[in-house]
């Protein structure tokens, strides 16, 4: 492919990719806070709010393990703009509810369309992203390219904390609420659809490209349920095609699965711990984001010509258990804020993971690649609360005890 294309010919995608990610980050600090005022009113611990938190997150994984694939492979056919539409549509449903009222009746409301929404919405806008990134760009810059990526949601990771951290709980939503309605507005008017290329380079770490296309489509009669059987037996074999994808997926379930225990349960942990609200919470989130926005945006388009993918991976799993073990261990206040520091290097696998990924298939099978890869992801985030939601409620009742 020739390089004909840089990174400002994809500003429209990363100014769409900020304006989703703000609408959504910004919620995150103070939906803690909603959930145990609804849930458990005046309380610090709540295992009600951990069970639906793991319940929600569940059935998630298990709607978005049939979702990604299906959502990249009809992007490879239909175009990333046409499929971006849907997810960042419905993803204003519930951020409109919260935006509406915050009552124990509109609470549940939420849940119920936060749950049934994110089956499509979690994590679809951000592998068609990568797709669409895949399609523009050549092999060699890819890995900075996604870097870039993950450094734009990186810096609406920090200014939506940091809008949260100075505006209402009201306020918050509807901002989240506006902001999700212009991020689709702007890419439904200014976002060109992608320029792909048939030709492939030679993979990064095997010398031959897959023989056969990685899914092959369903014949239109088939029924929906043929179809989603379909999708699993043929991300099993796309598993057996290749080595380093088989290797790739293993490493995106195992660290999933560790990121989403985490994600779910800390904040539990540390209200019950060392009583954090919701400022404190956006703190923190600041923190991780941007130092997540400097790896991404500096380090990472310096080091990945020097080190590879590979050794970057190594580097950000190895921080990212230490950021982990840190929490686990966290004797005061202001650990969890050291450990969030790590973020400048635990974030790295991630873009390097899709660059592997992204080298291993032709352009016109990225969507399809790209989904299997965020549906693995997914099923780790189904097995992960069954594990994680028991342990944090016994561990949050304990803590409130003693």
């Amino acid at each position: 492919m020739e390089e004909t294309t840089t990174f400002h010919g994809l500003g429209h995608l990363f100014i769409t990719i900020f304006l989703y990610c703000f609408s959504s980050f910004i919620v995150a600090p103070v939906i803690t806070d909603i959930s145990m005022a609804a849930l458990c009113p005046g309380k610090d611990e709540c295992s009600l709010a951990i069970y639906l938190s793991g319940f929600q997150q569940v059935i998630t994984g298990v709607g978005s393990l049939i979702m990604m694939p299906l959502v990249g492979s009809l992007s490879d056919k239909h175009g990333r703009k046409c499929l971006l539409t849907l997810p960042m549509t419905l993803n204003i449903l519930p951020l409109v509810t919260l935006a509406y009222s915050r009552g124990a009746t509109i609470f549940y409301m939420y849940y119920v369309l936060k749950t049934l929404t994110s089956i499509v919405c979690e994590g679809s806008v951000l592998c068609l992203a990568l797709a669409y990134v895949a399609d523009n760009v050549p092999e060699g810059r890819r890995a900075s390219a996604f870097g870039i990526l993950t450094g734009i949601t990186s810096c609406a990771f920090v200014c939506a904390n940091l809008s949260a951290r100075f505006l209402s709980i009201g306020v918050t939503f509807q901002v989240a609420a506006a902001m999700g309605i212009l991020s689709t507005l702007y890419m439904r008017l200014f976002l060109p659809d992608s320029i792909r290329d048939n030709s492939l380079g030679a993979p990064i770490v095997i010398n031959e490209k897959l023989s056969s296309p990685l899914l092959e489509d369903c014949p239109g009669h088939r029924n929906r349920i043929f179809r989603a059987i379909r999708l699993v037996h043929e991300m099993a074999s796309l598993m057996r095609s290749s080595v380093p994808l088989f290797q790739v997926a293993m490493v995106s379930f195992f660290s999933s699965l560790a990121e989403a225990g985490l994600h779910a349960s800390s904040m539990y942990y540390l209200k019950a711990k060392f009583h954090f609200n919701k400022d404190q919470f956006a703190d923190l989130m600041i923190i991780v984001g941007a130092s997540g926005s400097i790896s991404q945006l500096l380090f990472m388009p310096v080091l990945v010509p020097a080190l590879k993918e590979e050794r970057l991976l190594s580097i950000g799993l190895f921080f990212g258990c230490a950021h982990m073990f840190l929490l686990c261990v966290a004797w005061s206040s202001w650990v969890p804020y050291m450990a969030a520091i790590f973020a400048l290097f635990s974030i790295f696998p991630s873009s390097c993971m899709r660059s592997i990924v992204s080298k291993q298939v032709a352009s016109y099978e990225q969507g399809k690649a790209q989904g299997i890869i965020s549906s693995i992801c997914s099923l780790a985030n189904v097995i992960s609360p069954l594990a994680f939601s028991p342990l944090t409620g016994f561990i949050t009742i304990y803590i409130s005890i003693v």
